[in-house]
């Protein structure tokens, strides 16, 4: 794989889908929200500190840090596509809250000093960027002698099947690539023997991870698939540069997968999360 191509197409989908995702904000929150807890729970934001967020899209963290933080913290918000960056700021001016900086920044380079920060909070990032070991690499550098990373990422494929059929439907159906080992994706960093080993090389000691369940509580296959196209931005844009008989013939397939999966078990689309600390 090309990283710099990459990194400029992955830049140009989160600028173009940004306003999908602030659109979708509340669903997604809904849903997410004990992923969110548990990267609280284990980063422990402290009254005065200064807390940095990584790819922190459209700012749905943003809220609980600046609280935990209080007026004397500081949060610093970022992402590296500037259109996620003003949503956040949009949400933050929403909820009130003063005590953040929101900067557009690329967390394989960051433009911050060494030691800067007390703590690090990374929700779907790392395995989404071209180089999550120069990423992590870099969290450690502006990180405090005692600071602390907490973050998160997706599962393995057979777990989060949510994502996985529509993905697997296109590869299958010749209109995606096969993902290359270890390459940028929604599954990459989902062994947690992966995340151990990019964790521990970027300098850190070795991170406590859990697992936490996601339940997305689709109604229908119609609903799997709008939101598959509002915020998957990859299956998206493969989907949309199809002939209208080629899309035709992807949704009755995802459709027939995902509802053989839904008259099994509702909860066959849930997804699962790792959430990891460390130090």
């Amino acid at each position: 794989m090309d990283l710099d191509e990459y990194r400029k197409r992955s830049l140009d989908s989160w600028e173009r889908f940004a306003p999908n995702w602030e659109d979708e904000r509340d669903y997604v929150v809904e849903r997410t929200q004990p992923v969110y807890d548990a990267l609280l729970a284990r980063l422990d934001p402290q009254p005065g500190e200064t807390i940095l967020e990584l790819a922190g899209g459209t700012g749905d963290l943003v809220p609980a840090l600046a609280e935990r933080v209080g007026e004397q913290g500081r949060v610093i918000y970022t992402d590296f596509a500037p259109g996620m960056v003003e949503a956040a700021r949009r949400r933050g001016e929403e909820v009130g809250v003063e005590n953040v900086e929101y900067r557009v920044l690329d967390a394989e380079s960051m433009d911050l000093d060494d030691g800067s920060v007390d703590g690090v909070v990374c929700r779907f990032g790392y395995m989404l960027m071209a180089d999550p070991a120069a990423a992590l690499s870099e969290t450690k550098r502006v990180l405090r002698g005692d600071g602390r990373l907490a973050l998160a990422v997706w599962g393995a494929p057979d777990t989060n099947k949510w994502a996985f059929v529509p993905g697997v439907t296109m590869v299958e159906l010749g209109h995606l690539d096969p993902p290359e080992p270890n390459s940028p994706g929604i599954f990459a960093m989902g062994d947690p023997d992966r995340i151990r080993e990019l964790v521990t090389g970027a300098g850190f000691g070795e991170p406590q991870i859990e697992q936490v369940r996601v339940h997305w509580g689709y109604v229908d296959t119609d609903e799997h698939w709008d939101k598959t196209l509002k915020l998957a931005a990859p299956i998206a844009e493969a989907f949309n540069s199809a002939s209208p008989d080629q899309r035709e013939r992807i949704v009755s397939t995802v459709g027939e997968r995902v509802g053989a999966l839904l008259d099994d078990d509702t909860s066959a689309l849930d997804g699962l999360a790792h959430v990891a600390l460390a130090r």
